[in-house]
């Protein structure tokens, strides 16, 4: 059954969903330091207790806003480049440009998705655990399918490649939004172009063996 809250502007899963848009717009607007359960009801015309009866706290706010992020970006162009799809290099090129775009295009959500006031901030709540591991699990299974259709090296391990490609990418991300290093389309251009010719020089040959 639904339950109204607030002289029925809101149902039970209808307010849910508007704390966690409304927040979202606060961050994208103003930065997440500007955001308050306080002013989250205000803007909402809610209580304060209707708000708390959802999120227990500041913090399991952000990172609801951060689980959310996981879930755009699991059904984002970015991830249905690669799932179900052979290995190409053609499919590794586009999947990290839309990586790219994805960070750039949601940088609210990015930045706690993968950031430190959550992940080091305490206790971090399972919801976000498990819908961060959930995301990282499905790029290893597609990663994991190239390997066992032979499309890529049988010395690479799936799971190193699929942390390290992952990890570069974030590392791009990361200082693009920081505007550190990275200038312009060009750079970025050619820097993700020599990552996939790396990348799928490795895959193609796999690692060198010691001298």
């Amino acid at each position: 059954m639904d339950v109204v809250v607030d002289a029925g502007r809101y149902h039970h899963g209808d307010l849910k969903m508007s704390l966690l848009n409304e927040a979202t717009k606060i961050i994208r607007s103003e930065g997440e330091a500007a955001l308050s359960m306080r002013r989250l009801a205000s803007q909402l015309g809610v209580s304060r207790t209707a708000a708390y009866h959802h999120f227990a706290d500041r913090d399991e706010l952000l990172a609801a806003v951060a689980a959310e992020g996981f879930r755009r970006f699991d059904d984002s162009q970015c991830m249905q480049t690669v799932i179900d799809v052979p290995l190409t290099r053609d499919v590794l090129d586009l999947f990290a440009r839309r990586y790219l775009e994805f960070a750039d295009q949601n940088r609210q959500h990015y930045d706690l998705m993968f950031g430190s006031k959550i992940w080091k901030a305490g206790v971090v709540p399972a919801f976000l655990k498990e819908q961060a591991y959930a995301s990282f699990k499905r790029y290893v299974d597609t990663v994991r399918r190239w390997h066992d259709e032979g499309a890529m090296h049988a010395t690479i391990d799936p799971l190193r490649f699929a942390q390290v490609s992952w990890s570069t990418l974030h590392g791009l991300c990361r200082l693009l939004a920081d505007g550190v290093y990275l200038e312009g389309d060009a750079a970025v251009d050619g820097i993700s172009e020599t990552l996939i010719d790396t990348w799928w020089v490795y895959l193609n040959h796999g690692a060198s063996s010691p001298a």
